[in-house]
């Protein structure tokens, strides 16, 4: 059974982990959560409230990570899955979290990135000359990373396979998978 690693952390975004988790499952991948350490998470909701400026946040679903960054072999792993929500805002300044991600870059493997997760590949260095979605708000800051934003519901690059938010979570994983399928 192929493996798929998926980074994530408190304050992700309850819809955008767990999707992308129960999809590949089900098409028969043994997905592995990893987090800055083997616990028991806090996810949040995001919605957008009338009247706000910007989205609501409220708790979420609280879900086991499966093991610690310090712990993953990326070499192991077929692909990855960058979920949003707040928890990319201080994985990428973990260092152990950058390293398993430029695993990822530099072996050439698939990787989707939803919301706010392109800020961890933009630490890692991994988005310059690229094409990438997000959650608009993140425009200046794949700009700033070397990156094209495209405001698009979906979109892939090469390996890498984008969007701006849970909202977009079956047209994302519909196209994650078909490179995945095409891989093995």
């Amino acid at each position: 059974m192929e493996k798929v690693l998926l980074i994530t952390g408190d304050a992700a975004e309850s819809l955008e982990v767990l999707y992308p988790y129960q999809r590949l499952l089900e098409e028969g991948y043994d997905v592995h959560i990893a987090a800055p350490a083997a616990k028991k998470l806090q996810f949040v909701i995001h919605e957008f409230v009338e009247g706000f400026d910007t989205y609501a946040e409220k708790p979420g679903y609280a879900f086991p990570a499966d093991l610690a960054f310090t712990d993953v072999n990326p070499a192991d792993y077929l692909a990855l899955v960058l979920p949003g929500g707040r928890a990319p805002e201080y994985l990428r300044n973990d260092e152990d979290c950058l390293r398993i991600v430029r695993h990822f870059v530099e072996a050439d493997k698939p990787i989707a990135h939803l919301c706010h997760g392109p800020l961890i590949l933009a630490a890692a260095g991994a988005l310059d000359g690229r094409r990438a979605s997000a959650y608009p708000a993140l425009a200046p800051d794949i700009r700033a990373a070397g990156a094209e934003y495209v405001d698009t519901e979906v979109l892939v690059d090469g390996l890498q396979v984008s969007a701006p938010a849970w909202s977009a979570n079956p047209p994302w994983m519909r196209e994650f998978l078909r490179i995945l399928r095409s891989r093995q």
